[in-house]
C-alpha cells in the first residue's frame, strides 16, 4: 500500500506550559504595587492631602503665636512662635499618617474591592508594610511641606533652627509608622466611618493638643505632668523640638524606647490581624 503522506496525522506541536513564577521568601512585585497604589491614590489628591494641610498649619501658627505667644515671648531660651513649629509639624505628620491608613482600607471595605487586595499572594507582613509605607510616605511629604512652608513664615520672625537631624528623621518616621499602623488596626476593627470620626475626635486630637503642642508641660502642675509623660504623643513632640530648637522637656532616651517599642507591638497588632483576616471583608 503506497505511503499517503497527507494521511499521516501528526500531534499538534504545543507550546510548553509556562512554569509559575516562583515568588520567593517576599513578593517583591505585589508588595511594590501596594506600596506605588498607597502613593498614588493620596498624590492623586494632593490638593486635599498635601496642600491643605500648609493652609491650616500656617493658620494654625499665625493665630496661636499672636493669641498665645504676641512678639516677644520665649519659651525654652527660643521664640514662641519657633517653639510652637515642631509640635505642628508633628500635628500634621500624625494627623495625615492617621487618615491614609485609615481611609484607604475603609473605603476598600465598604467599596467591596478590598478582596483584590486580599487575593494576591502577599503574607500578612507585606500587607503591614504595603499599607503602612503609604501612611508613613503621606505623613512625611505632608511634614516636609508644613515644615518648609511654616520655616518661610517664620522667617520674618526667626530662623527654623535644625539643631539634631538625626532626632527629627528618627521620630518624624516613628511617627508615621506609629499612627499609619494604628490607623490600620481602626480601620480593621471599623464598620463605619463614625468609628473612624470617633477615634480621630477623642483619641487622637485630645492627646496632640495635650501633650505639649502650644506650651512647655514644665510648667504643668505635679498630677498633669506626670499625666503627660503617659501621652505617647508627647514623646513625638518633644523628640522632634528637641531635633529642631535643641530642647526637651522629658528624656530623649525614654523617647526613643518608647517610640520603638509602641511600633513594634502596633506591627505585631496588624501583622495578627492581616492573618486573621478580622473584618477584612465586613
Amino acid at each position: 500500500m503506497p505511503h499517503d503522506d497527507q494521511a499521516i496525522i501528526r500531534p499538534a506541536l504545543r507550546p510548553a506550559p509556562t512554569p509559575p513564577r516562583a515568588i520567593g521568601a517576599i513578593n517583591w512585585i505585589g508588595l511594590r504595587t501596594l506600596c506605588a497604589k498607597e502613593v498614588e491614590r493620596f498624590m492623586k489628591v494632593h490638593t486635599q492631602t498635601i496642600l491643605a494641610p500648609i493652609v491650616t498649619f500656617i493658620l494654625f501658627l499665625v493665630v496661636f503665636g499672636l493669641a498665645f505667644g504676641g512678639t516677644g515671648r520665649g519659651i525654652g531660651g527660643v521664640h514662641f512662635l519657633v517653639f510652637l513649629a515642631p509640635g505642628l509639624i508633628m500635628m500634621a505628620i500624625i494627623q495625615n499618617a492617621f487618615a491614609n491608613t485609615t481611609s484607604s482600607i475603609m473605603i476598600a471595605k465598604v467599596q467591596g474591592n478590598i478582596v483584590d487586595v486580599l487575593m494576591p499572594p502577599l503574607s500578612p507582613g507585606e500587607l503591614t508594610l504595603g499599607f503602612a509605607f503609604g501612611g508613613v510616605a503621606r505623613g512625611m511629604v505632608v511634614g516636609v511641606t508644613v515644615a518648609l512652608s511654616l520655616a518661610a513664615v517664620l522667617a520674618f520672625v526667626a530662623p527654623l533652627p535644625v539643631h539634631d537631624a538625626l532626632a527629627i528623621l528618627y521620630f518624624s518616621v516613628g511617627a508615621s509608622l506609629m499612627l499609619a499602623l494604628f490607623g490600620i488596626i481602626v480601620a480593621v476593627l471599623a464598620i463605619k466611618f463614625d468609628f473612624i470620626a470617633g477615634i480621630t475626635n477623642f483619641v487622637i486630637t485630645p492627646l496632640a493638643f495635650l501633650s505639649g503642642t502650644f506650651y512647655s508641660v514644665e510648667r504643668l502642675p505635679g498630677v498633669f505632668y506626670l499625666l503627660s509623660h503617659a501621652n505617647p504623643f508627647f514623646y513625638l513632640i518633644d523628640g522632634l523640638r528637641y531635633g529642631f530648637i535643641g530642647h526637651a522637656d522629658g528624656s530623649l532616651l525614654a523617647g526613643v524606647l518608647v517610640v520603638a517599642g509602641l511600633n513594634v507591638a502596633l506591627w505585631i497588632a496588624c501583622h495578627v490581624i492581616f492573618a486573621r483576616g478580622y473584618r477584612l471583608k465586613a
